[in-house]
């Protein structure tokens, strides 16, 4: 199964991070919508992000759900059949909720930077630093932890667990 390190932190917005997210990064920025639909899962989340009619992904994973810069793995499948995919799994398991956001991704060599705008929450910081099979987990944290430095946010705005528990804390 695949592994990064992540983090997410609440910041104020978009808009006053992109430019030091471009200064660091090697490409992007890139815009992306996208419609996450979770399904009930007791093993870890499963979740099928619609980037259209034709195009999607499953994705399952599994985390802790914890400040800070956390392991997680994960499996991602395409799709060219979102709708149909959503409506079966949601017969077969049931739906736990949906998240909506606009995402502006940038590279960072293997990190991807997420400024994500999350419809009924707010704005938002993703890293996802990407590692090799075998690798330390202290070593993407290291990474992690340069690049939120660079990008000027502090430990005390880093968010536990998903957006899906965020909206449902405020009961959306």
């Amino acid at each position: 199964m695949a592994r990064n390190i992540e983090i997410k932190a609440r910041i104020p917005s978009v808009e006053a991070l992109a430019p030091k997210a471009a200064a660091v990064a090697d490409k992007g920025p890139f815009e992306i919508i996208q419609d996450d639909t979770f399904f009930r899962c007791e093993s870890g989340r499963l979740k099928l992000r619609a980037f259209s009619q034709e195009e999607g992904e499953l994705i399952f994973y599994r985390r802790a759900d914890r400040q800070g810069p956390k392991e997680s793995f994960y499996l991602r499948s395409p799709t060219s059949a979102p709708e149909t995919l959503r409506d079966s799994l949601s017969l077969a398991y049931g739906q736990a909720g949906r998240v909506k956001k606009h995402r502006t991704l940038f590279l960072v060599g293997r990190t991807r930077i997420h400024l994500d705008r999350v419809e009924n929450l707010g704005h938002f910081l993703e890293l996802e630093v990407v590692l090799e099979e075998g690798e330390p987990t202290e070593v993407g944290v290291r990474e992690a932890h340069e690049l939120m430095a660079k990008l000027g946010v502090e430990p005390s705005q880093l968010i536990e667990g998903a957006y899906l528990d965020l909206l449902a804390q405020r009961g959306v």
